[in-house]
């Protein structure tokens, strides 16, 4: 009993699993020194953009969001299964140690014997056992460890998904909330231009009535202004059947049943500073999607390493120790203990190329691993690009719609002056109107193309998400 102690102390001081180096080498030869798009590079993340982009609520909803939706916990789920898997594995770097109880009863019946009378001889004995059995197979080349970092490393790439999922989720609450509020402004600016447009057609059939046609009053213009009437009036309903499809979309993002609950009537914040972009390099060492591919090419190399040890031969050592006797009672007297030590080695000589061909195997799955991480970075440094320079050109536009929005107001202001004064005709107002509320519509559309694309460029940045106020 000694012996089996002594040999359970010394198996419980196995190895641990290391976790894997970080193996972004390769996939950093490409980063470019700075962004093209912009010559700035200030350093560091803005984890407050939900915040910065859509005030107090729209970071209560994202909290709402990251707390209930399905598929945050579905994600969740999968980096605990992660850690278990983990942990499972690591069990095969420690000893097993089993302890059993046994008994039986048996009747042999000696058939034959030269025993005269009575009938034929038999005899009853019992048999009674405890065990503890201690196994171990040493890690000595580190297999079993390869495999434990592989699946620590699988754990790890979890998690950066699963952070890459929260970010993603806060943007897409985001963006709906400011489809919603966009809406808002639509459905205003079309109410408006029904108002006004059932003004103008108002106008234009007096003058028809009363037979002035040459102040105006044609029947031709007064069904343009009625179809420009009736176009508001479908805009109008085209504006609010998207205001409850936002709301929905939104609702479900939340994790609510989409019952069009949501009371909204936020309008588009404003466009905050751009956020810091800082070097192309720091992106590498930020972005949960590279960071998970980057642990999944640290899995695939430390299970080709298994693979490699694979070839090399194994030890397993068993210990055992109890005792057996025909009594029960004297099931714990140690004067009837036994014990045995094992040991067993083993090399594989030949198992028809299995070896070789799930090495080959693996070796192709590294280069796989390697190559995803490679076109995960190149989507970045593309993400980030096409987010900077969307933003300028945006900018640009937005530039040039204002200007065109304020002459297309003044325009319309002077063309009803006209037409009241008697100078102007029913066409040229109408156009003007058209032209002044598309433009404003195209603004709005506009601030709201501008704050997506931040948030693109947040996401893009790595930008993760804090959740609180």
């Amino acid at each position: 009993m000694k012996i089996l102690l002594g040999m359970v102390a010394f198996i419980l001081m196995g190895c641990s699993a290391t976790v894997p180096g970080l193996r972004l080498g390769e996939a950093q030869a490409g980063a470019p020194g700075r962004w093209s798009a912009t010559p700035e590079a200030r350093s560091g993340i803005d984890t407050r953009w939900v915040s910065r982009i859509g005030g107090r609520r729209a970071t209560s909803l994202v909290d709402e969001a990251l707390s209930a939706n399905p598929d945050m916990r579905v994600a969740a789920e999968r980096v605990n299964r992660a850690v278990a898997a983990s942990r499972t594995a690591g069990a095969a770097l420690k000893p097993s140690i089993e302890a059993g109880l046994s008994g039986d009863r048996s009747r042999q019946v000696f058939v034959g014997f030269p025993f005269g009378g009575g009938g034929v001889p038999s005899s009853l004995s019992d048999n009674y056992g405890a065990s503890l059995t201690a196994s171990w197979e040493p890690d000595i080349w580190g297999f079993a460890r390869a495999g434990q970092a592989a699946l620590i490393a699988d754990a790890q790439a979890e998690g950066q998904a699963y952070r890459a999922a929260r970010a993603s989720l806060a943007a897409q609450v985001v963006r709906a909330w400011l489809a919603l509020a966009e809406a808002n402004e639509q459905i205003a600016l079309a109410e408006k231009s029904t108002f006004l447009f059932k003004q103008t057609m108002e106008i234009v059939r007096d003058r028809f009535t009363s037979a002035l046609a040459e102040e105006g009053g044609s029947a031709s213009q007064y069904r343009l202004a009625e179809s420009q009437f009736e176009t508001s009036k479908a805009t109008l309903a085209q504006r609010q059947g998207e205001r409850e499809q936002a709301i929905r979309q939104l609702e479900l993002l939340l994790g609510r049943y989409p019952a069009g609950a949501i009371a909204s009537s936020e309008t588009l914040p404003t466009i905050p500073a751009m956020p810091p972009a800082g070097l192309p390099s720091e992106l590498l060492l930020r972005r949960p999607d590279i960071l998970a591919a980057e642990r999944r090419f640290a899995s695939s190399g430390s299970r080709l390493e298994q693979g490699r040890l694979a070839f090399y031969p194994s030890l397993k050592i068993t210990a055992t120790g109890g005792t057996r006797t025909d009594s029960l009672r004297k099931l714990i007297d140690s004067d009837f203990g036994i014990w045995s030590l094992a040991g067993a080695i083993s090399q594989p000589i030949w198992k028809g190329g299995a070896l070789r061909s799930e090495y080959d195997r693996l070796k192709a799955d590294d280069r796989s691993a390697l190559a995803s991480l490679q076109s995960a970075v190149l989507k970045a440094f593309g993400e980030v690009e096409q987010a900077l320079v969307a933003d300028r050109f945006l900018a640009q536009r937005g530039t040039a719609i204002t200007a065109a929005a304020k002459s297309a107001t003044e325009s319309a202001d002077s063309a009803k002056l006209d037409y009241a004064g008697g100078t102007g005709d029913a066409l040229t107002l109408i156009t003007a109107q058209s032209n002044r509320i598309t433009l404003a519509s195209q603004l709005v559309t506009l601030r709201r193309l501008r704050l997506d694309n931040r948030v693109s460029l947040h996401l893009a940045l790595g930008g993760d998400y804090r959740v609180g106020k």
